[in-house]
Formats: structure tokens, C-alpha cells, sequence
């Protein structure tokens, strides 16, 4: 009897291996509503060396079994040369992990260093699915007897279904994190955002002067409110994926779930081109993203590609930074970015109408491009374009051009974004910079397929593409110049 029920833990471990990607997907979601709700206490009999060394006998605080996630390269390389899943080098490897990485993962509340004094301290168990099977086994269908826990050390691998079992005073510590709260008309102008939802991702138009993360003097970003206000029902808050400039608009990824943060991150985070040649052997990526820019001046060349490295330089003792294009001799650390450019319009005041497709994502690529290697820089950019606003004249509106019958002023402002002004109209015009169009692989249909057959082609569950309308601002500025 236990020789069987040995070999069919076996088989179904075999099982479960075979479609190891969707699994590890899936069972994130678990993990992640596990790590956040920090609910269950477990309290089960441990062997007399353990007990004595715990003031608090037989009593631990367990984190879910552990499941590697795949490895992000891995599953974009999959998607971008359309292989099999299941299939030779189309499989997606899991990410190694050690003890301490994972603890800290299922535990995003706790201090890392209280968490570094823990396994110092060795009270950190672990219960092996390995030495469940033989338990079992010897048990010959009798009730479970004590389990002998192990003590693990922070930089020890984990294997799947190991389990983390950590003192259960940790379930003490408080939680400093405070929630958002909004009125009425900031609940509603939030889900206004919306452009698109489904099972796996919310869509949002973010507007200019809005933050995407929170940080020291904001109160409310779309991460915490998003958090907080587009559920819609779900265990699991939404979480960013990407990221825009605070003084940027248009179109804003979240992910609904674990399993596709985990995937749409393995996108956004190619350092590539990830592209994927389809039939007519035309390049095709997986992800992309046009940005609509004014900028002041009128490039050489109508369309062309920019491969311009950018580095961080620090400024005023450290009290500041900047980005800026870095050539071999400056001796700065670079990154590798790209952006591909076309002229859309021209005006005879001397601006110009550019789409911006950034084949690399670095913290503000396409405005230092722009700025320094074209020499147009962004109307309204002040940090990479301070000289050319300094003696910023208006554009005049055109005599036949009649506001207050063409426009529509925003009906909602409840968080006092001023979004009626800021056109080149105006002495101090916004940031003319917007995510116009965006496409990417449609991660719902993804999840659902790694989920159920083993030979899935990714190639075919086609993408999503969304478009978000221009803010105020540029509109007008829009209507003024190619009136």
C-alpha cells in the first residue's frame, strides 16, 4: 500500500513538471494573496530539538510552498521567436531562488534586516516536499506523526514545494503602509481612466501632472489608487508593469494578477529589440509604443533611428540628477537605448510633430534623444530643454480660431491637475509628450492557454492594441499650429 501511494506522488509530480511554466504562473497568484493577507498561523507538533529552542512551542508562521516563477528573459525570448511551449529550448526555465529571496517575497512587509537576523539567529525551518513522501509512506495509511523540520540558512536553494516555516512573533510587526482614501468625485474620475479591462490587465489614459508612484511629498499616484479604487472584486490589486513621467499622459499598464505582472514584466524589461519575424520575414515586436511629442525645431531628417547611450550624471553635491547622452570618452557608465522617430507635422512657427517609437525602456530616453541628439527638445520639458524656453513667446491663436465654441474643457478635476491649461498659447506651456498607441500580447489568452494544452504557440493568440486620445493641452496645441 505505501509502495503505491509513493509511486503515484511520483507520477503526478512527473505530471506537474510537464507543464511547469503554466503551473508556476498560475500558482503565483496564490502566493501573492498569501504574502499580502499574512492571515494563517499553522500550528502543528515539531520534534523536541526545535520545540525547546522556540519560546513559543509548536507554533510557526508558514509561508506557502514554494514555486519558482519562470525566469522573465525566458518567457519573453518565448514569445518574441514564437516557439512552443513545452517544446526543446521554447521552455521557459524557473529563476533560482535562495531561502532569503523568497522569504522577503512572501513577506514584503518585513524589514530585510529583521529578516537577515532571523536566519542569523537560525530560527528559520524548512519542511522539504521530499521528506513529506517518505513520512507518508512509513505512515502506511495512519495518521501523520511529527514532521522533523530542518533549520535552512539564507543562502540555500529552494526546491519546489519546499516550505518556510519562520517564528510566529513576526506576525506582530506593524504594518506602516496607510491606505488611500478618496470623495466621491475622485472615485469617479478614476475609473474614467479606463480604457480597457480583462481578466489580466486594466488599461488607464493616465493625464499630465498625475504621479505613477508614490514617493516623499505625493499622496495620492495611480499605484495607490489603483490599488485601492480598480479592484473591480479582485483579491489581488492591480500593480504597475511600466512606468510614465509624472508630467507625461497616455496609456498606463497594470496587471490584475501575479501570473500577469510576472509575464507582462518579462516584457517591458527586454533590454532588445524582442522582436519576432512573422511570415513576410518583417521584423515584428512584441511590444509596442508610439509617443506623440511637440518639440521646438525641425529635426534634419524626416524619420530615422536614434542609438544614443544615456548615463546618469549627479549634480549639485548630489542634491540632483540628470540623464544625458554618453559617448565613449566621457568615462560614464552607460545604457544602451533606442528610439525610432518620423516627422508628423511642421509648423511655420518652427515646431514639429514627432511620433516616437523607444525600442529600449531608460528612465527618460525619449526626451534626452529628443534634446540632445536631435536638438529639438520637448515644448514644455524645463529639465532637458531650459534654454530653449527661456525666452518663450506664446503662439498667437489664429483670428478665426473660437475656443469657447472648439472646446470642451475638462468636466472633472478633482484633484486639481489644472488640465484646461498649458497649450503653446500659454507663458508656461506643459510637457507635450503622450503614449499615443500601444500593443502588446494579449495576456489573458496567454495565462488561459499555459493553463491547458502542452503545445501552445504563443505566435497565434494574437496581441491587444489600445489607443489613447490627447490630453487637453495638446489638442489645442495641436489645432494652433496645424490650424
Amino acid at each position: 500500500m505505501a509502495e503505491t501511494i509513493a509511486l503515484c506522488r511520483r507520477a503526478s509530480l512527473r505530471s506537474s513538471n510537464i507543464r511547469e511554466l503554466g503551473f508556476l504562473l498560475s500558482n503565483s497568484i496564490f502566493n501573492e494573496q498569501f504574502a499580502r493577507q499574512h492571515t494563517t498561523t499553522s500550528t502543528i507538533s515539531r520534534d523536541d530539538s526545535v520545540n525547546e529552542k522556540n519560546p513559543k512551542t509548536g507554533k510557526w508562521f508558514t509561508l506557502p510552498p514554494f514555486s519558482p516563477t519562470p525566469n522573465a528573459s525566458s518567457v519573453a525570448k518565448i514569445l518574441s521567436e514564437s516557439r512552443v511551449v513545452g517544446k526543446g529550448s521554447g521552455e521557459a526555465t524557473p529563476t533560482s531562488i535562495t531561502a532569503l529571496k523568497w522569504v522577503l517575497h512572501c513577506c514584503p512587509k518585513l524589514p530585510r534586516s529583521l529578516v537577515q537576523k532571523l536566519f542569523r539567529l537560525r530560527q528559520v525551518r524548512r519542511e522539504s516536499i521530499g521528506s513529506n513522501q517518505s513520512t507518508s509512506a512509513s505512515d502506511s495509511g495512519t495518521e501523520c506523526q511529527d514532521h522533523r523540520l530542518k533549520r535552512v540558512s539564507a543562502k540555500d536553494g529552494m526546491n519546489v514545494g519546499d516550505v518556510i516555516f519562520l517564528p510566529v512573533t513576526v506576525q506582530e510587526f506593524p504594518s506602516h503602509r496607510k491606505g488611500c482614501t478618496c470623495n466621491e468625485d475622485e472615485i469617479k474620475y478614476i475609473h474614467s481612466l479606463e480604457i480597457h479591462k480583462d481578466s489580466a490587465i486594466i488599461v488607464i489614459n493616465k493625464p499630465p501632472g498625475m504621479p505613477v508612484q508614490g514617493g516623499s511629498g505625493i499622496i495620492k499616484s495611480l499605484d495607490m489608487l489603483g490599488a485601492t479604487y480598480l479592484r473591480s472584486g479582485s483579491s489581488e490589486p492591480p500593480r504597475l508593469v511600466h512606468r510614465l513621467d509624472r508630467d507625461s499622459s497616455g496609456i498606463l499598464v497594470m496587471a490584475r494578477t501575479q501570473a500577469s505582472a510576472t509575464l507582462l514584466h518579462s516584457i517591458f524589461r527586454e533590454k532588445t529589440f524582442a522582436a519576432s519575424i512573422n511570415e513576410n520575414g518583417n521584423a515584428k515586436r512584441i511590444l509596442q509604443r508610439k509617443y506623440w511629442a511637440l518639440v521646438i525645431g525641425v529635426p534634419r531628417r524626416a524619420k530615422g533611428v536614434i542609438s544614443a547611450p544615456l548615463g546618469k550624471v549627479v549634480l549639485d553635491g548630489g542634491k540632483s540628477e540628470r540623464i544625458t547622452v554618453v559617448s565613449d570618452a566621457n568615462g560614464i557608465s552607460s545604457q544602451h537605448a533606442v528610439t525610432e522617430y518620423r516627422v508628423i507635422e511642421t509648423s511655420s512657427d518652427g515646431y514639429s510633430w514627432l511620433e516616437l517609437c523607444p525600442l529600449t525602456g531608460r528612465k527618460h530616453q525619449l526626451r534626452v534623444h529628443c534634446a540632445e541628439y536631435l536638438g529639438t527638445p520637448i515644448v514644455g520639458d524645463y529639465k532637458y530643454g531650459w534654454q530653449a524656453h527661456r525666452n518663450w513667446i506664446p503662439v498667437p491663436s489664429p483670428l478665426k480660431f473660437d475656443m469657447a465654441t472648439k472646446y470642451e474643457f475638462p468636466s472633472m478635476d478633482p484633484f486639481g491637475l489644472n488640465l484646461e491649461s498649458g497649450s503653446v498659447a500659454e507663458k508656461q506651456p506643459r510637457l507635450h509628450l503622450h503614449c499615443r498607441q500601444m500593443g502588446l500580447p494579449n495576456a489573458s489568452m496567454i495565462l488561459q492557454k499555459m493553463q491547458a494544452p502542452l503545445d501552445c504557440d504563443l505566435s497565434k493568440l494574437g496581441s491587444q492594441d489600445f489607443v489613447a486620445p490627447l490630453p487637453w493641452h495638446m489638442q489645442r496645441s495641436w489645432d494652433i499650429l496645424c490650424y
